[in-house]
């Protein structure tokens, strides 16, 4: 079963960017996402009291699962959404993001004293080449500044949280991990909120199905997930299958938005599966 986690993830992970712009185009971004993690550290609450879990915990153990909530829930998926609303392509934006594994695997090393191989490398490299051959760069399409370093300073979060939760990863069950990833999530928003933000959401139809899917599959299901996968593998495997993230996601927009796929995106697709083939197999 565990085998398959890394699949379920990637499809989970993938359909998110297919719903963020039904969430934004109902709200902004901040105030959909702090209704989301209240929501989701809610969840993780009731689901830590019912199976027995200890909730009060550590400050130490606290504070790590919080500050990486506000790295990766706060940061880096605020950065992604607000890029979005200021109309950033949901493709390039994407794009940026996975280079990710690049940043984990140069950094890991240091950090982490993990053994990054040539193998490592050479999938990498190839991942992210397949990934920009499926999204490519639409040449005639204007990129807001704003857009681009929300987009970049979500690069950075994404990759700090993710060595900084295995470096100081802890023995917490993953619920009560998650409860206060979320809650750090929820408080960085509510904080940008009363400071730079006017709080504006339509709960119409559509944001409730796209948030629906965002709090259930995705913050309950995927990055539980991901959670375990980064807690039982090296930071440096566990982050390159986020190259086949862009490739999933375009075959998705392909399959229920009708948008376009040539063959030199299944073609990327292709290279992207060999090189996350290559970067965590054994």
């Amino acid at each position: 079963m565990v085998k398959v986690f890394p699949f379920i993830f990637i499809l989970l992970w993938s359909s998110a960017f297919i719903t963020a712009k039904p969430i934004i185009d109902n709200s902004d971004p901040f105030s959909a996402l702090a209704f989301r993690f209240a929501i989701v550290a809610l969840g993780f609450f009731v689901f830590s009291i019912y199976s027995k879990k200890k909730i009060i915990v550590e400050r130490r153990n606290f504070f790590e699962s919080f500050f990486s909530g506000v790295l990766f829930h706060g940061v880096y998926l605020g950065g992604v959404f607000f890029s979005i609303s200021k109309g950033m392509p949901t493709g390039i934006a994407a794009l940026i993001v996975t280079l990710q594994p690049i940043l984990t695997n140069a950094l890991s090393g240091p950090i982490l004293n993990e053994k990054v191989s040539i193998k490592q490398w050479i999938g990498v490299l190839l991942g992210f080449s397949g990934a920009v051959m499926v999204l490519g760069f639409d040449i005639g399409t204007e990129i807001p500044t704003t857009g681009l370093v929300a987009t970049v300073i979500a690069l950075i979060a994404i990759t700090t949280s993710t060595i900084w939760q295995k470096k100081l990863s802890n023995n917490l069950p993953l619920s009560v991990s998650n409860m206060n990833q979320a809650l750090g999530g929820f408080i960085f928003h509510i904080i940008i909120i009363i400071l730079f933000a006017e709080p504006y959401i339509d709960f119409s139809k559509t944001f409730l199905i796209a948030m629906s899917h965002q709090i259930f599959l995705v913050s309950f299901g995927a990055f539980t997930i991901l959670m375990f996968l980064i807690k039982r593998n090296s930071a440096s495997k566990t982050v390159s299958i986020f190259f086949l993230i862009p490739p999933t996601s375009a075959f998705m927009a392909w399959l229920f938005l009708n948008e376009s796929l040539s063959n030199l995106d299944l073609l990327g697709f292709l290279i992207a599966t060999i090189g996350v083939y290559i970067a965590t197999r054994d």
